[in-house]
């Protein structure tokens, strides 16, 4: 059985990536695909005003990363939803489409590769968002990070 991990997030590139899997794999009998999303951990903003926190402020705190984090997760399901959708309609059958997401990252790049790592896929698909040359050098890019991190296995950048 060969596995694949497609990295998606919700942008146009992504859905590229799910629609080159589904053509690429159409008809395949002997492929597990799963479905991967990396949240980025709690923006800034929610981790420090610049003082110790009293316990009640410290608890108010868990109350709106709580929301944030419920709040991004409601975003997920038609994300994984739309790229189940392009998957099935490609020919893949839906037992074989797993979704998976994780909801602490601070290095995206890192746990796409730490995904594709510990869960013994033999290809990793992953799209990549038209930047210019120059955007990529300076501001880089989670695909950029992940080709030039992700020894050990077959990466697909779709564009």
């Amino acid at each position: 059985m060969r596995k694949i991990l497609v990295a998606i997030d919700d942008t146009p590139c992504s859905l590229n990536a799910v629609e080159h899997v589904s053509r690429q794999l159409s008809g395949v009998d002997d492929v597990d695909i799963t479905l991967f999303h990396v949240l980025p951990y709690v923006p800034a903003g929610f981790w420090d005003d610049g003082h110790i926190l009293t316990e009640e402020e410290r608890q108010e705190r868990k109350k709106v990363v709580d929301r944030w984090l419920s709040n991004q997760a409601l975003k997920l399901d038609p994300l994984f939803q739309t790229a189940i959708k392009v998957l099935s309609r490609g020919g893949i059958p839906a037992e074989r489409i797993t979704i998976r997401s994780v909801s602490d990252s601070t290095d995206v790049a890192g746990s796409i590769l730490e995904e594709a790592g510990t869960g013994g896929y033999q290809t990793l698909v992953m799209g990549r968002c038209g930047r210019s040359q120059a955007e990529r050098h300076l501001i880089g890019s989670v695909a950029s990070k992940v080709i030039s991190q992700g020894a050990g296995i077959a990466i697909c950048i779709v564009e």
